[in-house]
């Protein structure tokens, strides 16, 4: 079975977790399947928060109404994927560079459902080059941190975000004691946010395999 359908497995058991009202959707292939399964029943919710200008492309082509953050307030729900998880639902996240926003909608809701096919679930996080958003200006600087954290910064370069920032993808960090590294690395100069989601991880996680999908609930 290829892994596009199982990500669409994952996305179909998350529907069971949609309830009326407002929720907020994340971003990327895993995601896509969330909004296209979504416009089936758009009638039961009144509208949804985005984390990308992507996201919310592809939701009003299906007709569903697109809120601001500030107007919607606290999210009952949030739907997003990932391109890492541990067994405590502790996240990496930021592939398609749209972290900060992803990470602000998931801290305004309840309860945070991600979804995935089952290759994204690891013993120890860091297997994934971990994304850092940066203020352009300190790019360079941020990258020495980072250096001297044990990791080798790669510019993703020809990408901005929707923020107008820049992407920093380590590689080869010892990614031991998550909480600890994602508040280091929010601590340097210039860096808007880490693609590490460990103070705010999943409540949920929905992995689709060849047999279908398993749940793992954070403890």
């Amino acid at each position: 079975m290829n892994q596009d359908t199982m990500k669409q497995r994952a996305a179909e058991a998350a529907l069971d977790y949609v309830e009326d009202g407002l929720i907020g959707v994340g971003t990327g292939s895993t995601v896509n399947h969330f909004i296209d399964l979504l416009a089936t029943i758009k009638e039961r919710i009144d509208g949804v928060v985005s984390s990308s200008e992507a996201s919310t492309a592809r939701l009003n082509e299906h007709g569903i109404p697109v809120l601001d953050l500030n107007i919607a307030g606290e999210l009952a729900l949030y739907v997003d994927g990932a391109d890492e998880s541990n067994h405590q639902l502790q996240l990496i996240k930021g592939g398609g560079g749209a972290l900060t926003r992803e990470k602000i909608v998931a801290a305004a809701s309840r309860r945070f459902v991600c979804i995935a096919d089952e290759s994204k679930l690891v013993e120890r996080l860091g297997r994934f080059p971990l994304p850092v958003e940066v203020i352009p200006m300190a790019r360079s600087y941020v990258a020495r941190e980072l250096v001297n954290l044990g990791g080798t910064p790669v510019w993703r370069e020809g990408f901005v975000t929707d923020n107008g920032n820049l992407i920093l993808d380590v590689r080869d960090l010892e990614i031991r004691e998550p909480i600890g590294l994602e508040q280091e690395i929010n601590a340097i100069a210039g860096v808007v946010t880490v693609g590490l989601f460990t103070r705010r991880g999943a409540d949920v996680l929905i992995l689709g395999g060849p047999d279908g999908t398993r749940t793992l609930t954070a403890n």
